[in-house]
């Protein structure tokens, strides 16, 4: 980066309050104090630089926030939920406000380009909107009693202490995902971020604060707590927290899932995506590579709705392969914050390394790399910079298999489409899947019950960028979970059915007498 823009690197993280040493937790208005706890250094991946430092929370920190947040529902829940939206309005209006230096963050801490790291920030702008409007409409249902003078409904209530743990590729966004909704439910909220990503969450907190404190919420509605994976253990052992909201790998959440259920809690999983686009001769092939190659690329490959593996009828392979190795080259990749950037950087060495470790694996079990696959500079300075890989490989493979966070495309032939079907969902995961084609017949096989087997299925777009207004998510080994839109919000709330009888007898249900 050049001198001004390092400059202006600076100035960004103190208009969003991030100082050389940042504390630990913050229960919306007041930081916990960190002297003598452990600390870890936070470097971008755009540059190796040193961004700041943090402080880990410690088990005591995680008991000081649990406490303030049962505090802080006990007053919440009884504010009325429209109320509650306001605040949530409000939070909107203040990231509209930060938008360009709360992005630029993103990019930096993250190394996804400032084009996604600006729709990530318009995206918790979007949840907020939408969660201000869902505030009027927590909606139950009204059933018609078999008993005369009865009047059965049922209402929604929230929850509790909602925990979530969100992973670094969408440091800010899947937490407003939740929160927001949470929040107008009437729940409390605790935030375990990526240590990976932190600075952007505590930048979060920042533009929150005065929100809360101008409206005089009670301290513990909207906490955070930077630590490892022990607060998330912690959180998912808690039969304080009734909800456990995870987004990370499958291995994650089987832990997350298996602790939580032991304690017959709820958890909410978005875990691993092994995404698949189908191209049928009827594809328009112009728009299909735009939508492949975003898929494939955009964030790196470090998406859960990457595009992974890309799956071509036989009649039109070669022409896509080709048209593929002359895009590939021409991929812009550096730093993220400048303009004409495609492709950032990895999010550290570990990424890289599993990388060309994924690479390799290809090659030993008979793939073919037919592009990329290597470090994009031997600059120690540019050491998370790759090229993009391109790979002729079969389904079967362990390595497809996987889910592998890196921008690898994998690239396979089928002849017809029950058999690209059959292959799209023959894996271990069911988060995205697409299928490009002009012919009705086609996609609508593809959204039948006999096609996709993922949460997310779509027509003539990528695998990438849903929208908040849809329920987000995927079955199999990705968890089963939804977030964002349609009634995701259900899953912050607890359901209870209501009898009143304006009678002045005691009818039972199913006939039954019972006369003392």
């Amino acid at each position: 980066m050049t001198q001004q823009a390092s400059t202006s690197i600076q100035h960004i993280l103190s208009e969003l309050g991030i100082l050389p040493e940042n504390n630990a937790a913050s229960t919306g208005q007041t930081w916990l104090a960190s002297e003598g706890r452990e600390t870890r250094e936070i470097f971008s991946p755009v540059n190796g630089h040193k961004i700041a430092s943090v402080s880990l929370a410690s088990k005591d920190d995680y008991e000081t926030i649990i406490k303030k947040a049962q505090e802080a529902f006990v007053v919440w829940r009884k504010i009325p939920a429209p109320k509650r939206g306001e605040i949530i309005r409000q939070y909107g209006e203040k990231l509209r406000e930060y938008k360009q230096e709360l992005g630029t963050l993103v990019s930096y801490e993250m190394g996804k380009i400032l084009q996604e790291g600006l729709g990530e920030v318009q995206e918790m702008i979007d949840i907020c909107d939408f969660a201000v409007g869902l505030s009027r409409q927590l909606h139950g249902l009204t059933m018609h009693s078999e008993r005369p003078s009865h009047r059965m409904y049922e209402q929604w209530h929230p929850l509790g202490i909602v925990g979530i743990i969100s992973a670094f590729n969408f440091p800010v966004a899947v937490w407003s995902w939740n929160a927001m909704l949470a929040a107008v439910c009437g729940d409390v909220c605790i935030w375990k971020p990526s240590e990976k990503t932190p600075l952007s969450a505590i930048a979060c907190q920042h533009i929150l604060k005065n929100v809360l404190a101008d409206n005089e919420i009670p301290e513990g509605v909207f906490n955070l707590i930077i630590g490892d994976y022990r607060i998330g253990e912690l959180m998912s052992n808690d039969t304080r927290v009734p909800l456990v909201s995870a987004t990370g790998s499958t291995r994650m959440g089987k832990k997350v899932g298996a602790a939580v259920g032991a304690r017959l809690g709820r958890s909410l999983l978005e875990l691993g995506g092994n995404n698949a686009i189908i191209l049928t001769p009827n594809a328009d092939l112009n728009m299909a590579l735009q939508g492949v190659v975003f898929g494939a690329v955009g964030t790196c490959g470090q998406r859960c709705t990457s595009t992974r593996r890309l799956i071509i009828h036989s009649s039109i392979y070669e022409q896509v392969k080709e048209r593929l190795l002359g895009i590939y080259p021409q991929l812009r990749i550096g730093s993220p914050l400048e303009k004409d950037t495609l492709v950032g950087p990895m999010i550290d060495k570990a990424a890289v390394e599993q990388f060309l470790k994924a690479v390799e694996a290809v090659k030993e079990q008979g793939g073919k790399i037919i592009y990329g696959g290597t470090l994009y500079s031997e600059d120690s300075s540019l050491g998370n910079y790759v090229v993009p890989c391109l790979a002729e490989v079969k389904n079967e493979m362990p390595i497809v298999q996987e889910e592998t966070f890196a921008p690898i495309l994998y690239l396979m032939q089928y002849d017809e489409l029950e058999e690209a079907i059959a292959i799209q969902n023959n894996v271990k995961q069911g988060l995205s899947s697409a299928i490009f084609s002009d012919s009705l017949k086609e996609t609508e096989q593809f959204l039948s019950a006999a096609g996709s087997d993922c949460g997310i299925a779509n027509v003539n777009i990528g695998t990438s960028g849903a929208e908040i207004g849809g329920a987000f998510g995927g079955e199999k080994e990705t968890g089963g979970g939804r977030e964002s839109g349609s009634d995701a919000w259900k899953a912050y709330m607890r359901r209870q059915t209501n009898t009143i009888n304006y009678s002045s007898d005691i009818p039972l249900a199913q006939g039954i007498h019972f006369d003392i």
